[in-house]
């Protein structure tokens, strides 16, 4: 692939990563606040609607990869490492907010007035 190409490439699937782990991380948010409202049912909808979202940016990580193993040379890309950091954000907003809606459920925190 021609350097521009993978430039282009590159930059679109970066894109779309940030995108995808984007809106995820703003609903896993959504979830938290809907369990401190305690809505259970819509915070756990609305952590499994944001995993399918996530996953959208997973798979275009995972397109990045395929190219690399396809033998291109991957220039360095501040846009990918800003995804990727984009990412781990995300899978860090999941962990904290299923943690806190299970004790939210169990009652052991005040939920908001």
């Amino acid at each position: 692939m021609a350097k521009e190409e993978l430039k282009g490439k590159m930059e679109e699937i970066d894109f779309r990563i940030i995108a995808s782990v984007g809106t995820a991380r703003s609903m896993y948010i959504e979830a938290l606040e809907c369990a401190k409202q305690g809505d259970f049912k819509e915070a756990h909808a609305k952590v499994a609607e944001a995993d399918t979202v996530y996953a959208g940016g997973h798979d275009a990580h995972q397109d990045l990869l395929q190219l690399q193993g396809l033998g291109e040379e991957m220039p360095f890309d501040l846009l990918l490492v800003h995804a990727e950091d984009q990412m781990m954000s995300a899978e860090c907003f999941k962990v904290m907010v299923l943690e806190l809606i299970e004790i939210y459920e169990k009652g052991l925190l005040h939920r908001a007035p």
